[in-house]
């Protein structure tokens, strides 16, 4: 679970209702989260040179620049974990935010519980990660990981992973060879609050291929078990002493 009392997390909050605002701020400084507040897309920008939020929750709808065209601005500059605040229905919005970069949405209304628990599962993919002591792993003479030090080569060329991406190699990695379905990912990456949402697993599976296969239609690493899962290809380990 994310302790919120041992340091306290700064969330930005973009929206440019004022009402809506102050009752986000009102639910997270119960939970003992510290709340910056911004009304449009240059305020946002603002806040996050000036405090260095550790999340943002960003308006999709908004008057200057939507927030799609302010994501795409943030994720020029930093990696921050960006929630998108999405209107009901609207699941084009939704798609377009996670290729875009956000981390995830929350659809209007939604109830503070709710819009916690999502602002603490994003920090916890963050924050919190399985060390492991492998040291460098070649899957071949293409693909290179190295999980102590979090970076990924593809020929030789340093990729740009997202956390969650990063998260979701892990486990697909760690497991090798077998299958993990679509709730054991669910699970282990994004968490039990996420087990309703089954296409973030495709969306993922799919950035990831982007990066990392050399034809990401007819992958090679990361493989489709129709039905159940996905799984890693059963690389070739040096288990000497």
């Amino acid at each position: 679970m994310l302790d919120t009392t041992s340091r306290k997390y700064r969330i930005l909050v973009v929206d440019d209702e004022r009402r809506m605002v102050g009752f986000i701020r009102l639910n997270l400084e119960q939970d003992g989260f510290e709340v910056i507040e911004a009304y449009n897309g240059t305020q946002a920008l603002e806040r996050l040179r000036d405090s260095l939020p550790d999340l943002i929750l960003l308006d999709v709808m908004m008057p200057d620049i939507d927030g799609f065209e302010v994501l795409r601005m943030i994720r020029e500059i930093s990696q921050v974990p960006v929630i998108m605040l999405t209107a009901k229905g609207e699941e084009n919005d939704k798609v377009k935010g996670l290729e875009l970069g956000a981390d995830d949405y929350v659809t209007k209304p939604f109830s503070p519980r709710e819009l916690v628990s999502r602002v603490k599962a994003v920090l916890r993919r963050g924050s919190t990660f399985e060390e492991d002591e492998e040291g460098v792993i070649e899957v071949d003479d293409r693909l290179k990981i190295d999980f102590s030090r979090r970076e990924v080569w593809v020929d030789d060329e340093l990729v740009k992973l997202r956390p969650t991406e990063y998260r979701l190699l892990y486990h697909l990695v760690q497991n090798a060879g077998w299958v993990l379905t679509h709730d054991q990912i669910l699970t282990k990456v994004w968490g039990y609050e996420y087990r309703d949402e089954p296409h973030y697993v495709r969306l993922y599976i799919n950035y990831l291929r982007k990066k990392i296969e050399e034809d990401p239609s007819n992958p090679e690493y990361i493989l489709t078990e129709r039905g159940v899962g996905y799984r890693f290809v059963d690389y070739k380990r040096d288990d000497t002493p």
